[in-house]
């Protein structure tokens, strides 16, 4: 099995070493060949001279730096779509994902399995920050029918085809679980060692998690907008009904100020039908947002005429290469 370890890198200079030289202890054991993939994610230390030196030492690493800070997730994308190998793993920079239990996730990921997050025993966070994250993964649950969203981890492993989803995924607000979740249904878990933070803190603060919630939310998906045409319909049907009062209370005389008849009963219906309204503009509004996410409408798993004649390249490897190409000029 060939491997590349992807890892985002920010503000790591302190864990990089220790990180990389791990790696390269415990994955020639479990793997034919792997590669480091370092990407710095416009870090104000001094992450990328100390990647770029490790890049030096290890002919295994690999090191990018990106042209500014644009996230995690944006970072992850770039380091999987330079992934040379079949079998791409996950990892954060901070060492609470030892190198020893990559092995772990790799055994995971049978032939019947295309995705495996490594998942604590233990919540390793404090209250509020496990509460955010529980937010962030019930938003994906709920809202984006994200499948085992309550699994998800950073330390994950995943074959390298499933980035063929990523072709069409583009702006700042990029999701690597809810992209994978659109490749594929072969999801599974396992239980893995994390370790304690020693060094720094955590740059995703209880706050940019709800953040992050919120992204997710708005950005993939389309329930914001359908809970307005329920709000609209619940709206028709209160203004249709107070409509009936106001009529009975005019026939038997019970309203008495002249004019409140009519104004009433207007101002009901066009309520409501306002409302309604906003609702179906909000789902034809939806549709038009759920088309431009960039989700894929297929993904390869395998390709006979590629096995057959391995100088013909798929379209996406086509597309990839002078992807590369152009960022190397």
């Amino acid at each position: 099995m060939l491997v590349s370890v992807v890892v985002p890198c920010y503000r790591s200079a302190a864990t990089l070493p220790q990180l990389v030289d791990d790696l390269v202890q415990v994955l020639p054991a479990v793997t034919s060949g792997f590669e480091i993939v370092l990407v710095v994610d416009g870090s104000p230390d001094d992450t990328w001279q100390v990647a770029s030196e490790l890049a030096n030492k290890y002919p295994e690493a690999r090191a990018m730096r990106l042209a500014r800070n644009y996230g995690q997730h944006n970072a992850l994308i770039a380091g999987v779509r330079n992934a040379r190998y079949e079998v791409v793993v996950t990892m954060d920079d901070d060492l609470q994902h030892p190198a020893d239990q990559v092995p772990v996730l790799l055994r995971a990921l049978t032939d019947d399995v295309d995705l495996v997050y490594g998942v604590p025993a233990d919540e390793e966070h404090g209250l509020a920050r496990s509460f955010s994250s529980r937010l962030v993964k019930g938003a994906m649950a709920s809202a984006m029918s994200v499948r085992d969203a309550r699994s998800i981890s950073a330390f994950r492993a995943f074959r390298t085809f499933l980035r063929d989803g990523f072709d069409g995924l583009d702006g700042p607000h990029a999701s690597v679980d809810v992209a994978l979740s659109w490749s594929t249904t072969r999801i599974a878990r396992t239980t893995v060692r994390m370790d304690p933070r020693t060094i720094g803190q955590s740059n995703y603060t209880t706050w940019m998690l709800m953040k992050h919630a919120l992204t997710l939310i708005t950005g993939y998906s389309v329930e914001p907008l359908r809970l307005v045409g329920y709000l609209g319909f619940i709206c028709a049907v209160f203004g249709v009904g107070l409509f009936g009062v106001i009529i009975v209370k005019y026939v038997t005389g019970a309203t008495t100020v002249a004019g409140f008849t009519t104004i009433a009963s207007m101002v009901a219906l066009f309520s409501g039908a306002q409302m309604l309204a906003l609702g179906v503009l909000g789902e034809y509004i939806g549709r038009l947002h759920s088309g431009a996410m960039g989700r894929p409408t297929y993904v390869i798993r395998e390709r006979t005429d590629v096995d057959a004649h391995p100088d013909i390249k798929s379209e996406p490897d086509i597309k990839r290469e002078a992807d590369i190409k152009r960022e190397a000029d």
